[in-house]
């Protein structure tokens, strides 16, 4: 179908002739925001895996339960079977996810996965997920770390948009308890295994003639280049890894965690700020709120910095651990199965990680 097409489908609402291309820079002056109405998440899904592995499985690996819970707020996270890569999480949260759209995978035309735990260095799990799926559709990866699956969902936006997809498939796997080192007891508690999805689709206006377009009302993406602070060294062209270097450790995930605490607690408030003030919102008006799910702390912080009720605050934390880019889709199915996401409400989603790199954005559901 060319894109003409797409835009006057009877099937689906036409979209807008204008396609604003300019933006704004930032309240905070850290990136520039952008606006993508006419777009609507038609359906989530997620996956997680089938072990649960407690605080107390741990111990025995050095691991203080008691630290955990109080620097973290983690009480569990899940690992995946030896036979399960980043693809399989994917596909399963996939399924679930075209399940909740009612669409068929035939119809994907567009498939981007955020992940830094592919199945392989090359091709890309999202092609792994293409085959798997069956759909005719561009694929590819996107690695921003714990911010990939808001990068992958903006980049989505754009396509649909311009109408070169009308059902973008965007989903967050990740395979995050092999990279990590079983004998470091800071970084081995904080992450678990998971995947989860959203569809996106072209719509018309707001139902409320009260309200603008549904879709992205405000997002603004950005980094900061800093890889020492949260990066796995070995493994790549510069580091190709070797012998001595595997005895070392270089392929697992090294992270200053003080360093990356203080920059995600300032980086949540300044984009956070930044999508409401360019959307005219106030914080008391977001009806629901899903940050990416690193720490307790943090997501405490951001709330009490915008006097946000703690109930509107999606939290999965405890139950996932850090699932890095599957953290938001998984937290926004958990919002979607329970109800808590209805017509209208503004929705604020925010991702921050490793690179350092973050994208936020305010979507009306």
């Amino acid at each position: 179908m060319l894109p003409s097409e797409i835009a006057t489908s009877d099937s689906q609402s036409a979209l807008p002739t204008h396609f604003p291309t300019d933006s704004t820079l930032s309240a905070s002056g850290r990136g520039r925001i952008g606006v993508c109405p006419g777009i609507r998440i038609a359906g989530t899904g997620s996956y997680v895996p089938e072990q649960i592995v407690t605080n107390d499985d741990l111990v025995s690996l050095g691991c203080d339960s008691d630290w955990i819970v109080q620097r973290t707020g983690i009480l569990e996270r899940r690992k995946a079977s030896e036979t399960e890569a980043a693809s399989d999480l994917a596909y399963a949260a996939a399924i679930s996810c075209l399940a909740d759209a009612n669409v068929e995978a035939k119809d994907v035309d567009l498939l981007i996965c955020a992940t830094i735990t592919p199945d392989h260095i090359t091709p890309s799990t999202a092609c792994l997920l293409q085959r798997k799926l069956g759909c005719i559709a561009p694929a590819f990866d996107i690695n921003a770390a714990c911010a990939g699956f808001m990068v992958g969902l903006v980049t989505a936006a754009q396509y649909v948009r311009c109408g070169m997809a009308r059902n973008a498939l965007v989903i967050g796997s990740e395979v995050m308890s092999r990279t990590i080192n079983a004998t470091d007891v800071r970084t081995y508690p904080l992450f678990g295994d998971g995947a989860g999805a959203a569809l996106l689709q072209p719509c018309g206006k707001s139902s409320n003639k009260s309200q603008s377009s549904d879709g992205l009302l405000s997002f603004t993406l950005g980094a900061e280049g800093e890889s020492e602070a949260l990066c796995i060294p070995g493994g790549g062209s510069r580091e190709p890894l070797t012998s001595d270097s595997l005895s070392v450790g270089r392929q697992y995930l090294q992270m200053d965690g003080r360093t990356v605490f203080k920059w995600a607690v300032r980086i949540v408030e300044d984009s956070v700020n930044d999508v409401l003030v360019a959307s005219g919102v106030r914080p008391e008006d977001v009806d629901v709120v899903i940050l990416h799910q690193a720490n307790i702390r943090i997501l405490d912080a951001a709330i009490k910095h915008f006097s946000i009720p703690r109930e509107r605050m999606v939290v999965n934390v405890d139950r996932f651990g850090n699932t890095s880019a599957a953290s938001i889709p998984l937290a926004l199915d958990q919002a979607n199965r329970e109800g808590r996401l209805q017509r209208g409400n503004l929705v604020l989603l925010c991702g921050f990680g490793a690179g350092l790199s973050w994208g936020t954005c305010l979507v009306r559901w």
